[in-house]
């Protein structure tokens, strides 16, 4: 067996609508499937998505955009200072380049300001507002940001300025008082598409403003939509497929800049773009220094400047890669010494000195490990406060249980799956103590296995290139829209091997009725060591076309591998038991030995976890469900074997057979050995074998060995009498067959073990501890059935 890292779910789909699906837009079944469980439950809705008319929503439908465009177009006849607020994260850079270069088009008095999450923290505060008032802003346009400062609405009241909110995090029992708030998520909100990310909500103030869609701002809209993890669905999908499409040939001179230097090329631009290459980089910048410099590089002109921005933002990334890597290390030791999974459904752990700007990353890294809700904070003993970031699990929503803690979260805001906040540092115990207590009423033991949920259970035969060209019909992927990840089950290995400079990689070809397939699967070169060859395998992961030498083929990106049925690992012939000592799992593993003489010989660091298997009654007493068992050395007999699997449902049999000579490849006496042995005795009389048994073997052209043999065999018999090492023939002794010896029942017994479990095939072994365990669990079943 090998388990999985994941719980796998496979969506159930609706065969019949698959198939209508699959008749009436002409696609594969594959495609048809993945369509269904994306929600898709009509002809008319899937067909929007793969081939609908692109077209955005009014942007006056959402509630205040008339008051907000109204007062803006105002502001910029007037000349009157605008000031922009944003947010330190992609969304909120991409979501402050939006709206500037929107109100530099249409001629606006126009500035940002993003908080410095360090000496500010996250969201609008008093003393931005005070010092934007002193410097003569009549308004303030939050975006991305703003949907939670009730205190600092009334600030800029007070201050007698103008504020609009545009945001898209969860609102509030209470919302700010404002002369507008755009917000597609308001309990009055008609809006048609609620789950704009913030970058979407500035992009509709822009299209307002505009009076048309903004087109040009597409490229810059899709890297907050993308980046923020929102649902690639409705208004979402139609920004990340036009704005791909856009930023392919952008003329944007700091997007260039910072593609250029990441070696992306243009033309291969996508999701994963801007998951893995854009994003980082721009949020490392708020996550470090200031967020402005994100901006002005977006909003850059000229291309030194574009050119020098980028490398401090590659340098401010590697360096937050390695400040990242710094903390998670810390984390994971705070939570194996203080916090245990074991007592702690939510982590809330934090320490002085961790960078605010990265314990996000580090609580989705704790949480990737641990699949628990977590909570890293940065504790400031001077200022007494802790301020942290939040990542959850399906089951636990962070947004309204951290609700629940609003009398000691002065400060907070996210999403069911994120959340950031401040809070008093002998809070934080509480804090703890509050969402453990909420946790244990909201998730069971099963919520706490991280789960992988996979679109289909595919057959080899229908993974061809025209279902995977169609299937790209559904990009871009995101949230609400995955990279389909499909289930392979129970199929026959023809290779496998590792790749990679350190082996850390896996390659391998399957095949099931005639058909195959490639996978790769990176970081899963160990599982080598846990796959028999001889295994049937099931893998989860993603469909792709591999192209090399302009040869096309399907290929399976590998996210997990499991092996259902117990496996067998061939260890015969090995010198040394200590690479297998290695190679075993710790876990309820098991060192079976039948002599224990030969333990000191072979390994004697393996002593505590041998299990002595001296006869039946001990094989009939052994527990071997489910574990990893070595079969150091060689049983007496085959009964005591069976009975050791009777039963028993192994997960894995390593297979040593230790022997210290070998009866397989010793001379076994025929009948005519046994004749001429009988006449002599009768011709000879009395032998003192002691002394001249070598030199009738050597005469004979036998062994030792085989003398002894037939004559324990004729004293088994009553043909003859030994004493002292003299033997003699017993004179009216009755005729009886040599099988009668239990002597050589035993040798014939051994020979017969030794053919079929120690110089046999690796198939023919397999088969005959398959075919041991078969008969066990099929003896237990008709038991249970008749007690």
């Amino acid at each position: 067996m090998l388990s999985s890292k994941t719980r796998w779910i496979v969506r159930k789909s609706d065969e019949q609508l698959i198939k209508k699906l699959e008749t009436e837009l002409k696609i594969t079944p594959l495609v048809a499937s993945l369509l269904v469980n994306r929600g898709f439950n009509t002809v008319e809705s899937a067909r929007y998505f793969l081939f609908g008319k692109e077209e955005f929503h009014d942007p006056f439908l959402l509630t205040g955009m008339d008051i907000a465009v109204t007062r803006i177009h105002e502001a910029i006849e007037n000349q009157e200072p605008i000031l922009i607020f944003g947010d330190y994260d992609a969304d909120g850079v991409s979501s402050t380049s939006v709206l500037m270069i929107t109100l530099r088009d249409l001629g606006a008095n126009v500035q940002f300001h993003i908080p410095n999450r360090f000496s500010e923290g996250y969201g609008p505060n008093e003393a931005a507002f005070r010092s934007a008032a002193e410097n003569g802003i009549n308004l303030i346009i939050t975006v991305d940001t703003g949907i939670s400062a009730t205190y600092e609405a009334s600030v800029a009241k007070e201050l007698g300025m103008d504020l609009i909110i545009t945001d898209h995090h969860e609102p509030g029992p209470v919302l700010p008082e404002a002369l507008a708030i755009i917000h597609p998520k308001l309990p009055d909100s008609t809006y048609p598409f609620r789950e704009l990310a913030g970058v979407g909500v500035a992009f509709k103030l822009a299209h307002a403003l505009y009076g048309e869609v903004p087109e040009h701002l597409l490229e810059i809209a899709v890297i907050g939509t993308i980046a923020d993890l929102v649902s690639l669905k409705d208004e979402n999908r139609l920004i990340a497929k036009k704005g791909l499409e856009k930023l392919k040939t952008t003329n944007n001179i700091g997007l260039r800049a910072i593609l250029k230097l990441a070696g992306v090329d243009p033309m291969s631009i996508n999701e994963e773009t801007i998951g893995f290459t854009l994003a980082p980089r721009i949020n490392a910048v708020g996550r470090l220094e200031d967020a402005d410099l994100a901006v002005q590089l977006i909003l850059t002109d000229d291309p030194l400047e574009a050119e020098s921005l980028a490398s401090e933002m590659d340098a401010l990334n590697k360096s937050r890669q390695s400040i990242v890597n710094s903390i998670t290390t810390e984390a994971m030791e705070e939570v194996e010494k203080n916090f245990p999974i074991e007592s702690n459904k939510v982590l809330v752990i934090g320490k002085e000195g961790w960078n605010a700007g990265v314990i996000g990353i580090v609580a989705s890294r704790l949480v990737e490990k641990y699949y628990r809700p977590t909570i890293v904070l940065n504790f400031d003993p001077d200022k007494g406060v802790a301020k942290g970031s939040a990542r959850s699990i399906a089951g636990f929503d962070l947004f309204k249980n951290l609700s629940t803690c609003r009398d000691i979260l002065p400060h907070f805001g996210g999403h069911p799956m994120a959340a950031g906040m401040t809070l008093n540092l002998e809070n934080v115990a509480e804090l703890r103590t509050r969402l453990n207590l909420l946790a244990e009423e909201q998730l069971t033991p099963e919520d706490l296995i991280p789960v992988t949920f996979l679109d289909e259970e595919i057959k080899l035969q229908h993974v061809n290139l025209s279902s995977l060209d169609e299937m790209s019909l559904l990009a871009p992927f995101g949230m609400d829209n995955p990279k389909p990840k499909v289930l392979i089950n129970n199929v026959d290995i023809t290779n496998i091997r590792k790749i990679g400079s350190e082996q850390n990689h896996l390659k391998v070809l399957v095949n099931d009725s005639g058909a195959n397939l490639d996978g790769v699967g990176f970081g899963l070169g160990p599982l080598v060591d846990h796959i028999s060859p001889a295994s049937k395998i099931s893998l989860i992961g993603e469909l792709s076309v591999n192209e090399w030498n302009n040869i096309r083929k399907p290929q399976i990106f590998i996210h997990d591998i499991a092996v259902e049925s117990w496996q067998l690992f061939d260890y015969r012939g090995q010198k040394r038991i200590n690479s297998l000592s290695n190679a075993v799992p710790a876990d309820n593993r098991k060192f079976i030995i039948f002599n224990q003489e030969h333990l000191e010989k072979i390994n004697p660091n393996i002593i505590d976890e041998t299990i002595f298997i001296k006869d039946v009654e001990d094989a009939k007493s052994f527990d071997g469900n489910k574990a990893n068992i070595v079969l150091v050395d060689f049983p007496s007999s085959k009964e005591i074997l069976k009975v050791l699997f009777k039963g028993k449902q192994p997960a894995r049999i390593y297979a040593y057979f230790y022997k210290e000579s070998s009866d397989f490849f010793s001379t076994v006496p025929t009948r005519d050995h046994f004749k001429w042995f009988y006449a002599f005795l009768l011709k000879k009389g009395p032998i003192d074998l002691k002394r001249h048994g070598g030199d009738l073997a050597k005469h004979r052209g036998w062994s030792q060995e085989t003398i002894n043999f037939m004559s324990k065999v004729f004293s088994d018999l009553d043909f003859v009498t030994i004493n002292n090492g003299f033997i003699t023939l017993n004179t009216g002794a009755q005729k009886r067959d040599l099988t009668d010896s239990r002597t050589y029942q035993i040798k014939q017994a051994q020979y017969e073990l030794e053919r079929e479990l120690l110089f046999s095939s690796f198939q023919d072994l397999k088969a005959w501890f398959d075919q041991v365990i078969k008969e066990s669990v099929e003896t237990e079943e008709v038991i249970e059935e008749w007690t």
